[in-house]
């Protein structure tokens, strides 16, 4: 049950490279807030913008580009902490399963030490402690052979058992809040279903927050309580499951939903949202989706909707979302 006080609130974070002296913004005022034990799903194509916010939280962009913005976690400001102490938070209080487990896993070190590592730096567990525990985490995943897997190396699993490996490391120490990266991609239909109800279960269990980054808007409906949509560096909508998914109130959600098949006849074209994700080089002037959308207007291409609220808990960046939930989308 998700408390009301939230534990992780982002105001106006944004998150700028640079190439070739040209500003990219990835990510550009986006707002959220995730509470105890809530679920929130974050949607969008490739290159929205998705996996940079969850880095730009946990202070991973700073390296790279320009980050600003409030990111406040248990009332505590985040964004501006020194990375001495913010090493104390991530792993610890917020974990992360990235993407690429290829390229997350070191390949010169033990699947047991990487997993035991998180455990000494964040527990007070001694080494025969930390081994069973790792032995448990694997276990839970769905890894079998858990034991005499420790002393294997990343090369030595496939694809999906690595996923497996970096969300056994992310949930070792019991974080408070999960940001996971598209956490079930490289797995079959079976052991998503697994891992997402191990997620699902510890997130009940010690009031976890999630932050689930997904493509699969079916894995949204089923796993998140609340949802926000993201385009081009923007969220363009947000709301509860409920309401976003039974009543979108941006044409680039409907287009998200109309591309999910449902009920289609065989030989039958499957719909994809029309044009491509614009460029950072070259973003349109006024709404980022406006090229793509079949009711585009000339506010759309002279100005940026700004996220507003259009009911309590519910809020879009369109100027007309009313025609929209009214059925008025081409």
């Amino acid at each position: 049950m998700t408390n009301d006080m939230p534990i992780l609130e982002v105001r106006d974070l944004c998150t700028t490279f640079s190439r070739g002296g040209v500003a990219l913004p990835a990510v550009r005022d986006v707002s959220f807030n995730v509470g105890k034990g809530e679920v929130l799903g974050l949607v969008g194509e490739s290159g929205s913008g998705k996996s940079v916010t969850l880095r730009s939280i946990l202070g991973l962009s700073r390296r790279y580009g320009d980050v600003t913005g409030d990111v406040r976690w248990m009332g505590q400001d985040i964004s501006r902490m020194p990375e001495r102490k913010l090493r104390q938070i991530r792993g610890r209080d917020i974990a992360m399963i990235f993407q690429e487990p290829m390229t997350s896993l070191n390949p010169l070190l033990t699947v047991g030490m990487q997993l035991t590592e998180t455990l000494k730096a964040h527990t007070d567990l001694g080494r025969a402690a930390r081994r069973d525990r790792a032995i448990e985490m694997l276990d839970h995943v769905g890894i079998p052979s858990a034991a005499s897997r420790l002393e294997e190396y990343p090369h030595q699993f496939s694809g999906g058992m690595r996923q497996r490996v970096m969300i056994a490391i992310a949930l070792a120490a019991n974080p408070k809040l999960l940001l996971a990266d598209e956490p079930t991609t490289a797995l079959d239909v079976t052991i998503q279903a697994q891992i997402l109800d191990l997620i699902l279960s510890l997130a009940d269990e010690l009031h976890m927050g999630v932050i689930l980054v997904t493509h699969d808007l079916g894995v949204v409906a089923q796993t998140c309580e609340n949802v926000a949509v993201m385009y081009a560096g923007r969220i363009v909508e947000q709301g509860s499951v409920r309401q976003v998914l039974r009543t979108p109130r941006h044409p680039y959600t409907v287009g998200l939903m109309r591309s999910v098949p449902q009920d289609v006849p065989p030989r039958t074209q499957l719909y994809s949202v029309p044009g491509t994700p614009p460029s950072l080089e070259a973003l349109p002037a006024g709404c980022a989706f406006a090229p793509r959308c079949q009711n585009q207007t000339e506010a759309c291409l002279s100005a940026r909707p700004t996220l507003e609220t259009i009911s309590e808990g519910r809020a879009a960046a369109c100027f007309n979302p009313m025609a929209i939930a009214q059925g008025e989308v081409a």
